[in-house]
């Protein structure tokens, strides 16, 4: 392996004290917010509602590549044991479907606490809850442990224990997929963990996997090296261009926590979200002869359902944030879940996001049958039709911000980018429904300060139209 170093808010802003959960738990600017203090005053709230839950439960602690991330983990451990809970605390970074596989897997763990600030940039770290089955907490059990939160960090500390949770659920990723073919395809790609906690963790394992691997932003860089990371451009621009210049057969990247999953094919061309859904959903179906209904959120392409209807596949939408897929995993057959983020799960392996595994399905699925890609997402189309989609952020001022929620309940246009508005729907956000399947998204975000503009349609003419009029929607200026 060859490595290359360069080539509802949930979020608290410097300055806020309030400590609320969002999506994905609850996240803050390191010394600002995310103290020591708050962290164990967390700690103390959530384990005072896993004891009173499960006395005596196990509850196994995670933590990402993040500054000081372990050191935090430890001391949340430390405070989670005086409630007479068992804590194990993994004995270095891990991905956060590690720690929900750890959990999942273990008879006596009740609850998992991760370390990650996952997508949002250096300066976040974070704190998300896990359940005893690996899934994310539902909106009741956080607003308990809000309930429970005391005003004065916690003195007391307990005593925990220290495990490798690494090495079964590494077994049980190599044991999803056909090594056999995957060895004998002689695929090369691109590893980029954007120095995050899938670093070495998704390279050796497509090594030992028999992928030669080239391997980029893998050290230890707790700033990130100035990237964002999320697996989307222009943050994984540098590695799209190194599978260029190396010939690789592939791209996968991965953001802080390792649970969300981007791509890019030979030539470099980005393979989004959306697109590895239809093709893992294609792969599961198709290649390995696996049903069940797929679920993706408000924000997800319509490819989704124009495959599913193909395949004869249920296809049900959720709100955004993995907890609506989370639900419906636990109501039952479900074949895959996920989200344009990036964050995509199968219940089979663990009821949460697994940018690992993901990429070991993309693997598998070009090694069995013989195709890059950028083919297979041709390929796809034939079914579906060709569809577009972009997103851009929108980073407003407090007041523009104030106003423009102010104003979503109202906005009712009759027409955007020239398309007649045929149907809004405000469940989450606003969503503008136009003819031939397009679409426009806006919604405030619930890991970050800004307003996120989505945009799908046909052409990509169609969506930069969209989106310049999902601008001025979101700032006042329409």
């Amino acid at each position: 392996m060859r490595v290359i170093a360069n080539a509802s808010l949930g979020v608290q802003l410097p300055g806020s004290s309030e400590i609320r959960f969002g999506t994905d738990g609850w996240r803050a600017v390191i010394a600002d917010d995310f103290t020591y203090a708050n962290l164990r005053r967390v700690a103390d709230a959530a384990g005072r509602v896993f004891a009173a839950d499960s006395p005596g439960g196990r509850i196994i602690v995670g933590y990402d590549t993040r500054f000081e991330a372990g050191n935090f983990a430890r001391a949340a451990a430390e405070v989670i044991a005086t409630h007479g809970l068992d804590v194990l605390v993994s004995d270095r970074y891990v991905p956060t479907p590690t720690l929900c596989w750890a959990v999942a897997h273990d008879d006596a763990a009740v609850g998992g606490v991760m370390l990650t600030a996952s997508h949002n940039p250096a300066e976040y770290n974070g704190f998300k809850l896990r359940m005893a089955d690996g899934g994310a907490s539902p909106v009741p059990f956080t607003q308990r442990v809000e309930d429970e939160l005391r005003d004065e960090a916690p003195t007391e500390r307990g005593m925990y224990a220290e495990a490798n949770i690494a090495s079964a659920y590494i077994e049980a990723l190599r044991d999803a997929v056909d090594a056999e073919t995957i060895r004998g395809a002689g695929l090369r790609v691109v590893v980029d963990s954007l120095y995050g906690a899938g670093r070495e963790y998704l390279a050796d394992t497509l090594e030992a996997l028999g992928v030669e691997v080239i391997a980029l932003h893998g050290t230890e860089n707790p700033a990130f090296g100035g990237l964002h990371p999320e697996p989307i451009p222009p943050w994984v621009d540098e590695a799209r261009e190194l599978v260029r210049m190396e010939s690789c057969d592939a791209g996968f990247f991965t953001d802080g926590d390792a649970d969300r999953i981007g791509a890019c094919d030979r030539h470099g061309e980005f393979v989004n979200p959306h697109r590895i859904i239809g093709l893992l959903t294609q792969h599961l179906v198709t290649d390995k002869g696996l049903s069940g209904r797929v679920i993706k959120t408000v924000s997800t392409s319509v490819l989704v359902d124009r495959l599913g209807q193909a395949l004869g596949l249920e296809v049900v939408t959720t709100p955004v944030g993995f907890k609506g897929i989370y639900e419906e995993m636990v109501a039952g057959n479900v074949l895959l879940g996920g989200e344009e983020s990036g964050g995509i799960g199968i219940p089979t392996h663990v009821r949460e996001r697994d940018g690992l595994l993901m990429a070991l399905l993309l693997t598998e699925m070009m090694a069995q049958r013989g195709k890059g890609l950028g083919e297979l997402v041709t390929e796809m189309f034939e079914v579906t039709g060709p569809l577009e989609y972009s997103r851009v952020d929108l980073r407003l001022t407090p007041e523009a911000m104030a106003s423009f929620r102010e104003r979503m309940p109202e906005l009712a246009p009759t027409e955007l980018g020239g398309l007649e508005v045929l149907e809004i729907q405000r469940a989450d956000g606003i969503k503008f429904l136009l003819p031939d399947d397009a679409w426009l998204l806006l919604r405030t975000s619930g890991t970050e300060p800004l307003v996120r503009v989505y945009a799908e349609a046909s052409s990509a003419g169609v969506v930069d139209d969209l989106l310049a009029a999902g601008r001025a929607l979101a700032d006042g200026s329409a």
